[in-house]
């Protein structure tokens, strides 16, 4: 059912319930015929409301600190598959209590709180994080195998056997990428690190699985990873971490014209959204979203680019304009496509300007308003 944006208020991030659990079969079908698992990984999707549906068809949930590992306790009511780049002193007895697979990103701290989880109450199982030094990522932002990486282990820092109380072999060098990239991955992986993962009882590949993106070859993934299980007979279990893949294209965020300026013969259509605190990975990859019912500016149409609320002066879409066919008025609804995953996350209250509500299209075709913002969250951030 298609979502009515008429009566939804602006700004407002709006989750599709029924295009989230179109991704989660599909996760679920990749699951059951290739026998790994997928965990979501908060750092890209965090919308908790939804974490009733999520662990109906996913294994778990990983996290990258405390807060998202205690998140995930509380609403996916299971234990976290934690890693952070370095854990902080204060925080890691109830990290333990949190998780129930811990991976360092450096031998320093493996080290430095092995101990502490060897002799902890429950089992905890342990892993390393590696660097193959291989990544087909362009964007050097989000590129975690570039010279001079600080994340994960490279092979000359390792021995040929797996360190005591260590199970797991962990890397992540992805980033939206597809299966075949990842099939050129694992062979990077495989020529500096094999000999590990024979030694462990599991391996996880990470997040950066674009399996719901269409065109995405399934098939060709679940053949990748039974073929992988088949050579190391010894793990048992291979973990997928995805966060995007859990929001991708599930759902948009509505906003409105308040203004409309020109300047140099260029019209900017001024929103009550912000790229900069709102739409930060438009700016940071950089990436031009889809507008419903805009192209690409080109002669013939109503030309705009779009401006974003806040006076930071880049806080603009520049990766290109956008076409209209109908000149747009003060009061008009911009709608952006596939802004659930890497959004919510990753809002900051920059300049005070007003934070989009959170809300979901049910598939009832009921909409709900789950979240609402106001002058107490922005001044909470603040001393």
């Amino acid at each position: 059912m298609a979502v009515d944006f008429k009566n939804i208020p602006s700004p407002c991030y709006v989750l599709d319930e029924e295009l989230l659990l179109k991704n989660l079969r599909l996760l679920e079908k990749v699951q059951t015929e290739s026998g790994a698992e997928i965990i979501c990984a908060l750092k890209g999707f965090s919308m908790w409301s939804t974490f009733s549906h999520l662990k109906k068809y996913l294994k778990g949930a990983t996290a990258s600190s405390l807060n998202e590992a205690k998140l995930i306790n509380e609403e996916m009511g299971c234990l976290a598959h934690t890693y952070c780049p370095v854990f902080l002193e204060n925080e890691f007895d109830e990290i333990m209590n949190l998780s129930s697979h811990i991976t360092f990103n450096s031998l320093n701290q493996f080290n430095y709180f092995k101990n502490r989880i060897q002799s902890f109450k429950r089992k905890i199982s342990i892993g390393l994080r590696v660097n193959p030094e291989y990544s087909e990522v362009e964007t050097d932002l989000y590129n975690p195998a570039q010279p001079g990486s600080r994340l994960g282990i490279s092979s000359d820092k390792l021995s040929d056997k797996l360190y005591d109380g260590v199970e797991g072999v962990h890397f992540h060098v992805l980033c939206e990428n597809d299966s075949f990239v990842l099939e050129r991955t694992l062979e990077k992986v495989e020529e500096k690190f094999t000999h590990l993962i024979k030694q462990a009882k599991w391996v996880n590949m990470g997040g950066g699985h674009l399996i719901t993106k269409e065109g995405y070859n399934v098939d060709h993934l679940i053949k990748l990873l039974k073929s992988f299980k088949s050579r190391y007979p010894n793990l048992e279990n291979i973990i997928l971490e995805p966060g995007g893949a859990i929001g991708w294209r599930t759902g948009y965020l509505v906003s409105t014209v308040l203004d409309i300026v020109e300047s140099k013969g260029i019209k900017v259509a001024m929103l009550d959204v912000s790229f900069a605190a709102h739409m930060p990975d438009c700016l940071e990859m950089p990436y031009k979203p889809f507008i419903i019912g805009a192209e690409d500016a080109k002669p013939g149409l109503f030309n705009y680019r779009m401006g974003g609320t806040t006076c930071l002066a880049g806080d603009f879409m520049g990766m290109g304009d956008y076409g209209f066919k109908n000149e747009l008025k003060i009061g008009d609804k911009i709608v952006f496509e596939d802004m659930i995953h890497y959004t919510m996350v990753k809002t900051t209250f920059f300049n005070g300007v007003v934070h989009p509500s959170i809300g979901t299209w049910k598939q009832n075709g009921e909409f709900v308003l789950n979240r609402t913002f106001n002058y107490q969250d922005f001044k909470n951030k603040l001393s």
